[in-house]
């Protein structure tokens, strides 16, 4: 663990302090020990954990530098991230993760329990549906998303969650310059507007890694997000 502590403080200026050192441990032992049974996460090794896994999670801390946000949403978290390592990270951060796969949100519910997380809500739920429930539209800070959807599709499930002001941010490979791009129409359609693309280094990892960085200037028109399904079958391209 030192050399993730080491990473942290080097690559995203966070400090992490002793007692997050033990949740982030008691985080891996648990993901990997859940891992052998239900398939949760394709990364099975330590190395890749803390690289892949609590490192690109704790880089979103570049979108937001001294402001991190107050409430945020991490929609398709999977096993927590990076929804669960910020919450490490920002104790005071309000979370609500979004996960259509029961046996990953009850996993995300079992850390949040066994590491006594407070303020955390899990939603097995799809992220269409989320987007149209008065209690989360429109009402965060920030939302994340890694790895989830092309950003056309990722822009329609994420914008209608954040408050006008706030903000998206997408978690992209190589291809993440190329989806901005591709993205323009939505994001205009949504309210949303590219602010810049972050480029990001994670040790031991060869792959290009971006922030996609959204601001939200307006509200999203009410017939967003569309059914579930259609957003990915039928892109705002």
């Amino acid at each position: 663990m030192e050399k993730l502590v080491r990473d942290a403080l080097q690559l995203f200026g966070i400090a992490l302090s002793a007692r997050q050192v033990a949740q982030l441990a008691v985080y891996e032992r648990e993901l990997l020990a859940w891992n052998q049974k239900f398939n949760l996460t394709a990364i099975r090794d330590v190395e890749g954990v803390r690289a892949k896994h609590f490192l690109d999670s704790m880089s979103c801390a570049l979108a937001w530098r001294e402001q991190p946000p107050r409430r945020l949403v991490d929609v398709g978290t999977g096993a927590g991230f990076p929804g669960i390592v910020l919450k490490i990270v920002y104790p005071a951060l309000k979370l609500t993760l979004v996960e259509s796969v029961g046996k990953k949100a009850n996993f995300c519910g079992h850390i949040v329990q066994t590491l006594g997380l407070e303020g955390v809500e899990v939603l097995t739920a799809r992220a269409e549906d989320v987007g149209h429930q008065p209690a989360h539209r429109e009402k965060y800070d920030w939302a994340v998303a890694r790895a989830v959807a092309n950003l056309p599709v990722l822009a329609e499930y994420l914008l209608p969650l954040v408050k006008v002001g706030g903000g998206m941010l997408a978690q992209k490979g190589e291809s993440g310059p190329a989806e901005a791009q591709s993205a323009e129409r939505a994001l205009q359609l949504l309210g949303g507007r590219l602010r810049q693309l972050v480029p990001v280094e994670l040790p031991g990892v060869a792959e290009e890694r971006y922030l996609v960085i959204i601001d939200k200037p307006a509200a999203t028109p009410p017939a967003y997000p569309r059914k579930a399904g259609l957003p990915a079958k039928k892109p705002l391209l």
